[in-house]
This record gives C-alpha cells, sequence and structure tokens, in this order.
C-alpha cells in the first residue's frame, strides 16, 4: 500500500472525520474510495463526485426557454 501526504484545511480535515465516523469507516478508506472511483475507467462524459451522479436528472426535462423565463422572473 502506498502513502499520500496531503495539505487540507484543519477544519475540513475535522468534518471528514467526522463524516468518516458517522459512515463506519476511516478517513483513509474514504479517501481511498473516492480516490479508486474518480480514477477508475474514463467515461466519455465527466463523472462529478457520487452525490451529484444521484442527483442527476430529477428535476426532470427543462427547456431552455423555461430557465430564461424564470431567470427574467426572479431578477426583476
Amino acid at each position: 500500500m502506498g502513502k499520500l501526504t496531503l495539505s487540507v484545511d484543519a477544519a475540513v480535515v475535522a468534518r471528514a472525520k467526522q463524516f468518516a465516523a458517522v459512515q463506519g469507516t476511516s478517513l483513509s478508506a474514504l479517501v481511498e474510495r473516492y480516490l479508486a472511483e474518480v480514477s477508475s475507467s474514463p467515461s466519455p462524459e465527466p463523472r462529478g463526485a457520487p452525490v451529484l451522479r444521484r442527483l442527476r436528472g430529477v428535476l426532470g426535462k427543462g427547456s431552455l426557454e423555461d430557465y430564461r423565463a424564470h431567470l427574467v422572473k426572479k431578477h426583476l
């Protein structure tokens, strides 16, 4: 097994450790799983973070015109 040294903000490390504990894993295992996921076989479209992949498509199909109308209404 290789060793990796990272520089990460202390507050981020603390939150990540809490998250790992809630998940029942170590921070090292969490980082290893993430790195394995993002470095697996390339795909034609950007992979994104796992949470983003789960959210993709949940809003249904909207049109560009609908989005523009929403922005006009929002900012007027």
